[in-house]
């Protein structure tokens, strides 16, 4: 499999796609082709077995297999009245989504440098659940240091024990600004030629060998899901999303295979991408990001919104549905939700849900379609949150209760490339 930016330029491998995270004239890589998923891939026992049979055609059997080496949690689908189907992403060491691409993404990295006796330096913006899983996955490593920059004040008290947690290899930077200003800072610093020495890479879903992992669990939340009904049928996803990478990995499972009836994107209040879907803005016409109770999702300017685009363009709008919910109304899904289910879910899962709810009161046909909506954080990461919707203080998992007590590490950063550049070179000295 070759890969190509966004941009144009010529085909690299997938090592060096990996590996260089951004391309060199700013664009995101691409497979040059989409292979059809294998046969049998629904029968996957395991989320590292389905990672060993459908990864090899885009990155080789030894990544596929480093890959599916950190994928060893479970992710489980939970069934709510109505034919939803929620597919709970959060059962990772740092109890987000991101834990399959972050885990995916270090150990493939880690293989390739170790077999080319090579270092990098990672830079990963994140809005809240990215950097801590990157962080995590990453800690340790000897071939790799990562530099972790979230906005101050811009996410959970939670998220923020993770992220400034002390960890081997790693440094958190509080930026002075939001998301999009730590997201500009990264992209800058790649284009800074007094860093070139560092070796940069990124880490968030910029970066190809994050991304396809995560076409995985859209294909075993099908499979479960039909288990569950006894049959097959086409579902409707529904996808919450900020910087579109989780959508553009659904996308691409749709396109090699998954029987998808259709995509549902389920935005907050940062609602370009659903504008742009109902024709109401143009593409790259981008906002500032605002702040929502579901702050992994306060994305102004997504960055993948470039992939979806260069490869489907216009058709994007025959793809996929856009939606925006506001603050209240994520509160009363959540309300809602806890109340008939008994079921607690995150800001971000309600959006989703929210959505749905949605689609299916203006588009009566999508009624009779069951749908497979990802939850993509745990609702203990935003306690504050479920409180004030349910009432219930929700229970924490093991995998976060590691972070209230441990040491933590932190350094406020201004919102200017050189601040980030001056303080990456020091590192190196």
């Amino acid at each position: 499999m070759r890969y190509r930016s966004t941009r144009g330029g010529p085909e690299v491998a997938f090592e060096d796609a990996v590996l260089a995270g951004l391309a060199p004239d700013g664009g995101l890589y691409w497979p040059t082709q989409l292979p059809q998923l294998p046969l049998g891939w629904e029968t996957a026992s395991s989320p590292a077995d389905l990672a060993k049979l459908v990864l090899p055609a885009y990155m080789g059997e030894e990544a596929a297999a480093a890959v599916a080496d950190g994928l060893d949690f479970p992710w489980p689908v939970t069934r709510l009245p109505d034919d939803v189907f929620v597919l709970e992403l959060f059962h990772g060491p740092t109890a987000a989504f991101k834990d399959v691409g972050a885990r995916s993404l270090a150990r493939a990295m880690q293989a390739a440098l170790a077999r080319r006796g090579e270092r990098v330096t990672v830079l990963v913006a994140t809005s809240g659940d990215t950097g801590s899983a990157v962080a995590d996955a990453f800690a340790g490593l000897d071939r790799v240091r990562v530099a972790v920059l979230y906005p101050a004040g811009g996410v959970s008290n939670v998220q923020e024990e993770q992220l400034t947690a002390r960890r081997d290899g790693v440094r958190a930077f509080a930026v002075d600004g939001t998301f999009d200003d730590c997201q500009r800072l990264v992209k800058a610093a790649f284009g800074d030629p007094s860093l070139a020495d560092l070796r940069l890479s990124s880490a968030n879903s910029i970066n190809i060998g994050r991304l396809l992992p995560q076409a995985l669990y859209y294909l075993w939340g099908a499979a479960r899901v039909w288990e569950d009904l006894g049959r097959h049928a086409p579902l409707e996803v529904v996808v919450p999303s900020g910087n579109l990478g989780n959508l553009t990995a659904g996308l691409l499972a749709a396109e090699t295979g998954l029987d998808a009836a259709g995509f549902l994107a389920a935005h907050n209040r940062n609602d370009f991408f659903p504008r742009f879907l109902a024709g109401e803005v143009e593409a790259f016409d981008f906002a500032a990001s605002v702040a929502t109770p579901s702050n992994a999702m306060d994305v102004g300017a997504p960055s993948n919104f470039e992939r979806l685009y260069s490869w489907l363009g216009e058709g994007l709008r025959q793809r996929v549905v856009g939606c925006r919910v506001g603050d209240a109304a994520t509160l009363e899904r959540m309300r809602e939700t806890a109340a008939a289910s008994d079921y607690l879910v995150c800001p971000h899962t309600a959006v989703g849900l929210e959505a749905l709810q949605r689609l299916r009161a203006s588009t009566p046909a999508t009624a009779a379609v069951p749908a497979l909506v990802l939850a993509t954080a745990h609702p203990a990461k935003f306690p504050d949150a479920v409180i004030e919707a349910t009432g219930r203080r929700p229970a924490v998992p093991a995998s976060l209760e590691r972070f209230a007590e441990a040491p933590k590490r932190v350094e406020p950063l201004a919102p200017v490339a050189a601040a980030l550049s001056a303080a990456l070179l020091a590192w190196r000295d």
